[in-house]
Formats: C-alpha cells, sequence, structure tokens
C-alpha cells in the first residue's frame, strides 16, 4: 500500500470529473458556464413572458386565466411536473449536447406557461411593479444563499430526501386545496419560501461537490428551478401584502 502515489480513482478527464475532484481551472469553468447558463435562462423566461404579454390582447389572457379552473389546474401542475422530469433527463443523462440544451429549453417553456396566471394577476389587477420587485427579493435571497454555500464549501446532500419529502407533502396540499377549494393561505407560501430556499443551499452544494464538470447545463437547470419555485411564493407574498393595503 502506498500512501504517496495515488491514482485518479475516476479514470476519465475533468470534462468528466466531479467538480470536487477536478483541477482548479476546470472546476471554475465548470462554475463558470453553470451560472452563466443560468443567466440565459432567467433571460429566456423573461424574454418569453414580455412576448406572449405583448403579443396576446388583454381580453385574450383574461378570458385564458378565468378558464383555468382547479381541476385545470391540478392538471397543469401534473403535466408540469412530467415535462419537468423529461426535461431532467434528458440535460442530465442524454450524453448529446443537443438533446441537454433541449431539456434545458423545455424547461423553461414550460415554467414560462405555469406563471402565466400568477404575472397576468399581478400585472393587470393589483401592481405592474410586483413582477420586478418579487424578482429583485429573489435574486437577493438567492445570492446570500449562494455565496453562504461557496464560503463554507458546505456539502448538503444529505437534506436531499427531507426536501423531497417536503416537496410531496406540498405539492399533495396543493391538489387537495384545490379539489376542496380553500386557499392554502400566507404561512404555506412562507413555507414554500422556506422549501425554495432550502432547495437553493442542495443544488448549490451539488454544483460544488457532486455535478460533474461537463454537466453544466444540468447544474443550471436543477439551479434554476429552484429560483423559479422561489419568485413564485415570492411573488404571491407580495401580492398578498400588496392586495391588504
Amino acid at each position: 500500500m502506498s500512501f504517496g502515489n495515488h491514482t485518479n480513482p475516476y479514470q476519465v478527464t475533468d470534462a468528466a470529473m466531479p467538480a470536487a475532484f477536478a483541477d482548479e481551472s476546470a472546476r471554475a469553468g465548470f462554475i463558470r458556464r453553470t451560472y452563466v447558463h443560468l443567466g440565459c435562462a432567467i433571460a429566456a423566461l423573461v424574454a418569453i413572458e414580455a412576448l406572449i404579454f405583448g403579443l396576446t390582447p388583454q381580453d385574450q389572457m383574461l378570458a385564458f386565466v378565468k378558464s383555468v379552473n382547479p381541476l385545470m389546474w391540478i392538471g397543469m401542475l401534473g403535466l408540469f411536473m412530467v415535462v419537468g422530469w423529461v426535461a431532467r433527463y434528458w440535460a442530465s443523462h442524454s450524453s448529446s449536447v443537443g438533446m441537454q440544451y433541449a431539456g434545458l429549453g423545455l424547461y423553461v417553456v414550460a415554467e414560462a406557461i405555469l406563471l402565466l396566471p400568477l404575472l397576468f394577476v399581478s400585472i393587470a389587477y393589483v401592481d405592474p411593479q410586483l413582477p420586478l420587485i418579487a424578482a429583485i427579493i429573489t435574486l437577493v435571497v438567492f445570492g446570500g444563499l449562494s455565496a453562504f454555500v461557496f464560503v463554507t464549501r458546505a456539502d448538503l446532500s444529505g437534506i436531499g430526501p427531507y426536501l423531497f419529502v417536503a416537496g410531496m407533502g406540498a405539492f399533495v396540499a396543493v391538489v387537495v386545496g384545490a379539489i376542496m377549494g380553500f386557499s392554502l393561505g400566507i404561512w404555506f407560501s412562507v413555507a414554500m419560501v422556506v422549501l425554495a430556499s432550502g432547495y437553493i443551499l442542495y443544488d448549490t452544494s451539488n454544483v460544488l461537490h457532486h455535478y460533474r464538470t461537463d454537466q453544466h447545463v444540468a447544474a443550471s437547470l436543477a439551479l434554476f428551478a429552484s429560483v423559479t419555485l422561489l419568485f413564485w411564493y415570492v411573488l404571491r407574498l407580495a401580492l398578498y401584502f400588496a392586495s391588504e393595503e
């Protein structure tokens, strides 16, 4: 046994190595690509929403929002989960770069459609500035949580199962609320902000410790999903407080 001559246990190039084991330049390049892709995904989401709102007459948008009954909303959520699983699978498991980008693009489009009703209500009936305010709050929280992980370099992969259970419980609560016709209230939104924050910590930790350096598309998709979840519930809270004024 030799303690002075360790070989690389992965026997692969840096391009297919977990970032935690890659050399500094490969790791830095992977992190940079991940966050550039995250920024591009957010910019694409904003562009899609702006295009939809710019091209769709308000009366048609209102008709669409009014047509979203509880059962239709449950169906949309279920379809979004299926599409999200497909998108993540393409981004994470496909050896084709084109399929990886297709997964990220598919998720961005699905997220844009899911956000439409909430954005329309916020802009048309409460305050057109609310989405911007919610976006700023979201980015500040995301930046703070990301900085915490990068400074401490904590490996938080162990919280993944707890986040999954909490997420499934939240989904069941949303479905039951939609079927029974009752609002989940402000405290549910607060709890979902905490859950989304947990996912950001978890995903950021995985960027540092568990994604391979060629998985920047998959890593950016995971972060994008967590950021948009946080934005959704920050916007709901902003909508609640603005409506109370």
